[in-house]
């Protein structure tokens, strides 16, 4: 009895060294985590998302009060109009003075055919050149306001744009696709441009960060296939297939919280494995790996 006990606590521990051998690298996973934003100040009217909800890109998620600056381009739009107006008016005052411009230069060239048969006076034709000068700096009076107020107009319609602008930054929108994995605001909350709403990462494929040394850079490829190691509820190994997709080119000192094949290489390589996350990969899960 006591012999078969032995045997089996030798089996166990061969398997733990074995399991042990067959680990060549250690770390934890990751995600590329995005925290996003409010890019308005104001009043959170709605904030419509829970953690641990999967978000696609451009979803609706929340608004941030536009009432004020709702009024302030109710306001710059009446101006738009008044400035419209006034632009009518000085088109029309341009349209009469090229009206009285073309009936003077008829007169004008009647009082000339005249003064050359000595029908017509000096004095008249002096006055008729004085008239068209007269409605042609009239005319050039009235074009410079109507550039003026169409200045006047183009400034008012970009402020018009700036406000859209800022109206629809207060519409929050999800801009990149994940799950929600930490919410730092509530609805009816006052929120400032800059402050954190929420924080969102992808986790249907997580990176599995390890370090390997030197000696181990031979056996590390990317785009090759590697067994990455984690640990089940039962005590048992499940093993899932990674891809390396990153290399650091530089060494650095062994990170405290990892382990290495090796505890006595003080300068190791970091290293990213692709992992198609099933559900059962969680950020900040240790795992190990092995690249043969």
């Amino acid at each position: 009895m006591k012999a078969s006990y032995l045997f089996a606590v030798l089996l166990l521990l061969v398997a733990c060294n074995t399991n042990k051998e067959r680990s060549d690298a250690y770390g934890n996973f990751e995600a590329v985590e995005t925290t996003i934003s409010a890019e308005a100040n104001g009043k959170l009217m709605s904030f419509k998302l829970e953690e641990g909800q999967a978000l696609n890109v451009g979803v609706p998620v929340g608004l941030i009060d536009t009432v004020d600056t709702q009024l302030k381009l109710l306001q710059l739009k009446a101006q738009v109009t008044s400035v419209s107006s006034r632009t009518d008016n000085l088109n029309a005052q341009i349209a009469v003075f090229d009206k009285q411009s073309e009936n003077l230069q008829v007169d004008k060239n009647r009082i000339e055919g005249m003064f050359k048969d000595k029908a017509a006076t000096q004095k008249q034709l002096d006055d008729v050149n004085g008239a068209l000068d007269v409605v042609s700096k009239q005319k050039d009076a009235v074009t410079v306001q109507f550039k003026s107020v169409k200045d006047d107009a183009s400034v008012v319609r970009r402020q018009i744009d700036q406000l859209k602008e800022q109206i629809s930054r207060c519409h929050i929108r999800n801009p990149v696709k994940g799950t929600v994995l930490a919410k730092y605001v509530e609805q009816n909350e006052m929120v400032t441009m800059g402050k954190a709403l929420y924080k969102i990462a992808d986790i249907s494929t997580l990176d599995l960060k390890v370090y390997v040394s030197g000696s181990q850079l031979s056996d590390v490829k990317i785009g090759k296939e590697v067994k990455v190691l984690i640990d089940k509820s039962n005590g048992t190994i499940k093993k899932i297939t990674g891809k390396v997709s990153w290399v650091s080119d530089q060494s650095e000192f062994t990170p405290k919280i990892i382990q290495t094949r090796d505890e006595r290489v003080n300068l190791v390589y970091a290293v990213k494995i692709k992992v198609k996350n099933d559900g059962s990969l969680k950020i900040g899960m240790p795992a190990e790996v092995n690249f043969n």
